[in-house]
């Protein structure tokens, strides 16, 4: 989704042949996005932030508000951190510049698709940065240790497979421990889950 056609077809150019990948729809607007994620229902959104008539962070709210299960990657320029940060506590689960390399397309695109996170370490650090601790802020059913230990790892930006390989268990282990986590959180995405983690103090970005 974005106002410039020739970003909008040199994306598609990008992704046309890719494997796996079947590209259903373009915007040119944030209205017209809403109205499309709901015609269309996409399994990931590639969304501008700067859009007209609905900026992107407010699309992504109204298009997850009716399509929980949809996947948003946000698609901006440089020194966007602010307005990525906003669309990420919306419920973008990653984020690409627009002049990034094909590759880094295709790999964010199977990730988020997943429902894994696609965040540069150098934003992630930043999200860290942008919350305020709120240590009075916990789960209302109080996680397990090894819960804990895959939610560090979660709010880290670790995949499955990732926290799989780190805590020695299997990645269907993993699905199983995040899906308590949501729940207990109360949370939708792995996104939700990471912030309030953060907020409650329950989980650090701090490598061990």
């Amino acid at each position: 989704m974005d106002d410039h056609l020739v970003v909008r077809k040199g994306v598609r150019a990008l992704l046309m042949d890719a494997p796996g990948i079947t590209v259903v729809g373009e915007a040119a607007d944030g209205l017209e996005a809403v109205e499309e994620a709901k015609r269309l229902q996409p399994q990931v959104i590639l969304m501008d932030l700067k859009l007209p008539g609905l900026d992107g962070v407010e699309a992504i709210r109204e298009i997850l508000a009716d399509q929980p299960d949809v996947r948003i990657v946000v698609l901006t320029g440089a020194d966007a951190d602010e307005q990525v940060l906003a669309a990420v506590e919306a419920g973008a689960l990653g984020y690409l510049a627009k002049t990034a390399e094909r590759e880094s397309f295709l790999q964010a695109i199977e990730r988020v698709a997943r429902g894994e996170l696609w965040l540069p370490p150098r934003l992630t650090r930043k999200l860290l940065d942008h919350l305020k601790p709120r240590p009075n802020l916990g789960p209302a059913e109080p996680l397990t240790g090894r819960e804990t230990s895959v939610l560090n790892l979660l709010a880290k930006g670790r995949t499955n497979q990732q926290i799989a390989q780190e805590l020695f268990i299997a990645e269907a282990t993993v699905r199983t421990h995040v899906s308590h986590i949501l729940d207990k959180l109360g949370a939708s995405n792995r996104v939700e889950a990471a912030l309030h983690a953060l907020r409650a103090g329950v989980a650090t970005l701090e490598e061990n």
